[in-house]
């Protein structure tokens, strides 16, 4: 593969951050195990016919099959996808369908409540202080349950825009919420493909967070990679706090 030479990050051109959640301020498989685990606990109590079609996990991916053939139009919203699947496993165990809403909500209860990296914190504040933060994400997390809502201008999902990065629609409709153009916004995220290469497409610069060094395998290439958000905090020290 031909690789392009890495651009050069341009922090004076940074007039906004848009920003990643999951695997970027969280670990998410964390969060959604513990999340599955109280779920398939209150199922076990209200629904174990249900309950015992999603703990098999051959049978719980033929149901969220079946639902992604059925309803291709939710294939970006991850919560409507939970949703209608425990509706569907209800229904194939001959139980209550009324109880999915009941039931997902036990589930998304348990996925709000994410364990932060320790760099998360620090850097959001170093962050906020000197651009506008805009939540994007292709998952369900909702920052203001989470409660960090105080760190964003806003928050952009797949699931509210209709469709996910790395479409440069949502990049672009980011930055329009941070009043910015595209190009004058850093789009900071783990997922090579999503974050960097969505972001690139859409004109922004990127950074890559790459916790787990993992090797970078696309033509194109991110202006910077850090392993923690801490460096990227190191990386924009000369920006001043706004006024």
């Amino acid at each position: 593969m031909q690789y392009s030479p890495a651009p050069m990050l341009d922090i004076s051109k940074i007039k906004a951050i848009t920003l990643d959640l999951d695997d970027t301020l969280w670990p998410i498989w964390p969060t959604i195990e513990r999340a599955e685990r109280a779920l398939a606990t209150w199922l076990g109590q209200q629904a174990p016919g249900a309950a015992a079609v999603l703990a098999d996990r051959q049978a719980r991916q033929a149901v969220r099959d079946h639902v992604l053939r059925s309803l291709p139009d939710i294939g970006h919203d991850l919560s409507a996808l939970r949703r209608e699947s425990i509706r569907l496993a209800l229904q194939r165990a001959n139980e209550d369908t009324g109880l999915a809403e009941p039931a997902f909500e036990v589930f998304f209860a348990e996925r709000m409540r994410v364990d932060l990296f320790d760099d998360a914190r620090p850097a959001l504040v170093f962050l906020a202080a000197r651009f506008p933060v805009v939540a994007l994400s292709n998952g369900n997390a909702d920052v203001h349950r989470v409660g960090l809502s105080e760190f964003f201008v806003a928050g952009l999902s797949a699931r509210e825009f209709g469709v996910g990065k790395p479409d440069p629609r949502i990049f672009h409709a980011a930055a329009s919420s941070a009043g910015v153009a595209a190009d004058a916004v850093l789009h900071v995220g783990d997922d090579a493909a999503l974050d960097v290469l969505g972001a690139l497409a859409a004109g922004m610069q990127t950074v890559w967070v790459n916790r787990g060094e993992q090797r970078w395998t696309h033509a194109l290439q991110p202006h910077e990679t850090v392993a923690t958000l801490s460096v990227l905090c190191e990386l924009l020290q000369a920006v001043p706090v706004r006024r």
